[in-house]
């Protein structure tokens, strides 16, 4: 199973009518409402913002809607393109703007579903899918006189969204994965003679 990285966007003009299809990154069921209503927000001039995602570890959790569109010619074949792509924790937003010439519902189906592989399809040119990998947050404080030893032996783990506060001493956030995280938090003991204590 694999997630996004990070947002990209694709853009399709099929007789006078503009779809705009944008992929997030997100990890909850929550995550995933807000964003729809977020974008319903931000494209108010739009004729419909359909919408699909799959989340969770095995993206056992899914939703849709064709917003206006007909029942089964939006969110269901963008839905169908997602979970073919065998990715999770992303939200996929299709935006309409009519243009006059009504599709049809066959013409919806691959207007929807075209969008949702042309989208997937410039994410994976992009390289913006990774393995889904259980991370573990860590949170440390250290003194400056450990800074750079640390940051060298941070380089050997797998570590991502770090960052670093300096005021009297520096405090680290980050995450790493799950199975490197005792293994790190050994060698971050034995760096500071067993004065840095990982929360």
């Amino acid at each position: 199973m694999e997630i996004l990285k990070s947002y990209i966007q694709y853009e399709e003009t099929i007789k006078g009518s503009r779809f705009l299809s944008e992929l997030f990154p997100c990890d909850s069921q929550a995550g995933a409402r807000e964003l729809v209503k977020a974008q319903k927000a931000k494209y108010a001039d739009a004729t419909h913002v359909v919408h699909a995602f799959v989340i969770g570890p095995g993206a056992e959790v899914m939703g849709m809607s064709d917003d206006g569109e007909p029942s089964g010619t939006a969110g269901r074949p963008a839905l169908d393109v997602l979970r073919g792509r065998g990715c999770t924790n992303t939200v996929l937003t299709i935006t309409r703007w009519f243009g006059g010439t009504l599709l049809g519902t066959g013409g919806l189906v691959k207007a929807y579903g075209n969008g949702a592989k042309g989208v997937l399809a410039a994410a994976d040119e992009a390289g913006l899918f990774e393995e889904l990998v259980a991370k573990r947050d860590f949170t440390f404080t250290t003194d400056y006189s450990l800074y750079k030893l640390i940051k060298n032996n941070m380089e050997l783990f797998h570590i991502s969204n770090l960052t670093e506060n300096f005021g009297t001493e520096i405090k680290i956030t980050g995450q790493i994965h799950e199975s490197e995280y005792q293994v790190f938090i050994s060698k971050l003991l034995d760096i500071s003679n067993g004065r840095i204590l990982v929360k």
